[in-house]
């Protein structure tokens, strides 16, 4: 590897070089195994002497840092206990965010650990990723012209990508667009905060549902908004205790994360309320892929009249979230605005992912692929929801015919157990859940959140009988702490 080594100065040149060498070792920049530069070519960039550098060679070599080899070249040899737990002092703390950012939690994102049974929620089973079709269509992409001749892109998508997620939200979804009303994004989070860029100034109220997503909340606080949260029920948004604001934020076709469905009536009452307050409607169609009953309503885009509603979707639960592939369905005042944030957030997405999810759009690989996959989440549903139903007699499932996860509430004046040393049980006997409590903002029933999409259907009758005993001893305790 190239090897960076300062020299300049006064003083003993083998001694800087030895000296940096060594820190390099400690601090774990330099890993066992490594092969460093042969003292010709190290001496010859440094423009020092190969006996300078060979006198640095030799002393580490000596003290057990280095291991050298005859006819094979010099090696790092040794393995520090453990790095330093932060930097050096005079690089510690001079730069602060801005005030803003000093304090972000993430209520979603935990380093990943295996458990026995996995009912987190937001991810689809990486087991039914049609790999077959995907690497026939990366290959395709990476051995034809795209790649040879491949620049900057337009910031808008890959035009074949966004043909394709035209006609298919025009099919599945009813979404009247065209190619060019689309613009793709690194999954739907970067849409979100685009539009807060391009929509929103310092101070403008935003009204978001409660319990909502939080890292949509936490983009337009980010943006200088007044972020309002909005109780919702089982039917959704409670769009008649909507205030003044200048966007809202729901999610009609499954809500998050409770899985009501914005009646028709609703619907029509937030697009009226849009058009009193001027107000935007961003319109995430979240797991709207993945139903289990009836054809679903119709978009709140498709019965926007006016041009006030912003639809976004993602391909993270229909493929994986590591493709980072969403899109924005705007209306024509926005895109510019839209096409030029993108360019100054990362330019483009990825063209080759971009291109090669065209090509399964095209094929019918993609819904052939959608229409499996919801027949395998549909038997987890069913199982999930009978199950829960017996559960325990203070949580009660929500009805819920779409999507990747079921939501069960307490009923009652009183909780009959506190639902997140529920969690923290059933963490300990292997069992990953998640409260309800850690998407709400103001006040309302807990509850747990049980995700299908990561978990067999055979395991879910154990991981439910696990997690009853975790709310049995939970009861039986009083609220006494885990042990």
């Amino acid at each position: 590897m190239d090897l960076h080594v300062a020299i300049e100065g006064r003083g003993d040149r083998a001694e800087r070089i030895y000296r940096q060498l060594r820190d390099a070792v400690l601090d774990g920049r330099l890993r066992r195994g490594e092969r460093l530069p042969a003292t010709r070519e190290l001496a010859a960039s440094l423009r020092v002497s190969r006996a300078t550098v060979s006198t640095a060679y030799e002393r580490l070599t000596a003290e057990g840092y280095l291991d050298a080899r005859v006819g094979a070249g010099t090696f790092v040899a040794y393995t520090p206990a453990e790095r330093p737990a932060q930097p050096s002092g005079r690089r510690r703390g001079a730069v602060r965010p801005a005030p803003a950012w000093r304090a972000v939690d993430d209520p979603l994102w935990t380093e990943p650990r295996p458990v026995a049974y996995d009912f987190r929620i937001g991810s689809p089973d990486p087991a039914l990723f049609p790999v077959d079709a995907w690497r026939s269509a990366m290959t395709a992409e990476l051995r034809g012209p795209a790649v040879r001749t491949a620049s900057y892109d337009d910031p808008a998508g890959v035009e074949r990508l966004r043909v394709g997620i035209a006609r298919h939200l025009g099919v599945a979804r009813s979404v009247e667009a065209g190619p060019g009303d689309v613009v793709v994004t690194n999954g739907a989070q970067q849409a979100f905060d685009l539009l807060a860029r391009v929509l929103l100034r310092p101070g403008d109220t935003v009204a978001v549902e409660d319990p909502g997503y939080p890292p949509v909340r936490q983009v337009f606080e980010m943006a200088g908004a007044r972020v309002v949260p909005v109780p919702v029920d089982e039917d959704g948004l409670r769009v008649d205790l909507l205030p003044p604001a200048r966007l809202v934020y729901v999610t009609p076709s499954h809500q998050f994360p409770l899985g009501g469905i914005l009646p028709l009536e609703r619907r029509v009452a937030l697009l009226e309320w849009a058009v009193r307050n001027d107000a935007v409607v961003i319109e995430d169609d979240y797991d709207s892929e993945y139903r289990f009953g009836a054809r679903p309503l119709d978009p709140l885009q498709r019965l926007d009249a006016e041009g006030r509603v912003v639809y976004v979707g993602t391909f993270s639960k229909t493929m994986l979230p590591a493709l980072r592939l969403g899109f924005v369905v705007a209306p024509p005042a926005v895109l510019a605005a839209l096409r030029h944030a993108k360019r100054l957030a990362d330019w483009h997405s990825d063209t080759v992912t971009q291109r090669a999810m065209a090509r399964l759009l095209d094929s019918g690989a993609f819904a052939r692929h959608v229409r499996a996959a919801t027949r395998v989440y549909e038997e987890r549903h069913t199982l999930l929801r009978r199950a829960a139903e017996r559960l325990d007699p203070g949580l009660v499932p929500v009805p819920s015919a779409a999507g990747l996860h079921l939501a069960l509430l307490q009923r009652g004046a009183e909780a009959p157990f506190d639902v997140l040393r529920v969690a923290e049980r059933a963490a300990v006997a292997g069992v990953a859940v998640q409260p309800v409590s850690r998407f709400r903002t103001g006040a309302g029933p807990d509850g747990l959140l049980l995700g299908f999409g990561s978990i067999p259907a055979a395991q879910i009758p154990d991981g439910l009988r696990t997690l009853s005993e975790a709310i049995a001893r939970e009861e039986a305790g009083g609220g006494r702490a885990v042990e």
